[in-house]
């Protein structure tokens, strides 16, 4: 049995230990256990942790609202106390807490025994990642292709950043949750950790065909046009982001990629390798 309480600030190392035992065990996006993120899931608002008889943080869940407003839900639970029931106690706090609500919820990090839960609690998955590292110990080299040019990102480049971005991933930036090319560059600028030097926008005769955007140690976004598919401008991209990533020290690159997109396997034979799922349930 566990002891049942809320979570308050002072509990912030003690999340941050059950953070790290999930991505050690299931894997996951690794700024889960940063203060930060820690803080943005599980102290924002209202919050339950399950203490054991030693009196260790081994479950938790907590709601909060996304950037768009949005009632969200979230929870870990300890790799050592799984299969006992605390997971489905967690989820009925969550719905006890938010009654009628279409939450949304946030996993960081996923297990088989998470995927399990979902799917007997009535959670309908709306969208996955795989979170994925290059160890930037052997990096392969890939030319850029000719005709084309890369340019980093400065206020002249920025539209074309846009640009390249828009006709990559064929769709408005309004259905990938930005209102315009404007908010999208005010949200890549925005990140404390981007990194505009590095980031390139690859240029065919002037127009736009390409981009990788760097955050920090992250591949963030990469996209090519469609006319400019198979000829190895994302492979290059992506090895000449490695590359500075190496130069700069960085101990290893990582990127997200949706569990049913093909790039996963270029991003394979480039180096990296999965390291866990992120993903987004809805609960209707």
């Amino acid at each position: 049995m566990l002891a049942w309480g809320p979570i308050t600030e002072s509990d912030l190392g003690a999340l941050g230990g059950l953070a790290r035992a999930c991505l050690r065990e299931d894997g996951g996006l690794p700024t889960l256990a940063e203060e930060s993120m820690l803080t943005e899931l599980f102290l924002s608002g209202p919050a339950i942790g399950g203490r054991d008889e030693t009196g260790d943080l081994v479950a938790v869940a907590a709601l909060f609202r996304d950037p768009q407003g949005r009632q969200c839900a979230t929870g870990l639970v300890h790799p050592s106390t799984r299969h006992l029931g605390y997971g489905e106690q967690l989820v009925e706090w969550c719905r006890e807490q938010a009654p009628g609500v279409d939450l949304l919820v946030v996993a960081e990090t996923m297990s088989l025994e998470a995927e399990s839960l979902f799917a007997r609690s009535g959670l309908r998955r709306t969208f996955a990642e795989t979170v994925m590292r290059h160890k930037l110990k052997h990096i392969p080299k890939v030319p850029l292709p000719k005709g084309v040019e890369t340019e980093p990102f400065t206020d002249a480049t920025a539209q074309a950043f846009a640009q390249a971005f828009r006709e990559s991933f064929g769709t408005s930036v309004s259905s990938r949750g930005h209102a315009s090319d404007e908010e999208w560059l005010d949200f890549v600028r925005g990140s404390s950790a981007f990194r505009p030097d590095q980031s390139r926008v690859a240029l065919a005769g002037g127009e736009p065909v390409g981009l990788v955007i760097l955050d920090g140690a992250w591949i963030d976004q990469v996209g090519v046009v469609p006319s400019w598919r198979g000829r190895g401008l994302g492979a290059h991209l992506v090895v000449r982001s490695l590359t500075a990533l190496k130069h700069d020290e960085v101990p290893a690159a990582w990127l997200c990629v949706n569990v049913d997109n093909p790039s996963r396997f270029l991003y394979e034979r480039l180096g990296f390798r999965a390291q866990g799922t992120r993903a987004r349930y809805e609960n209707r």
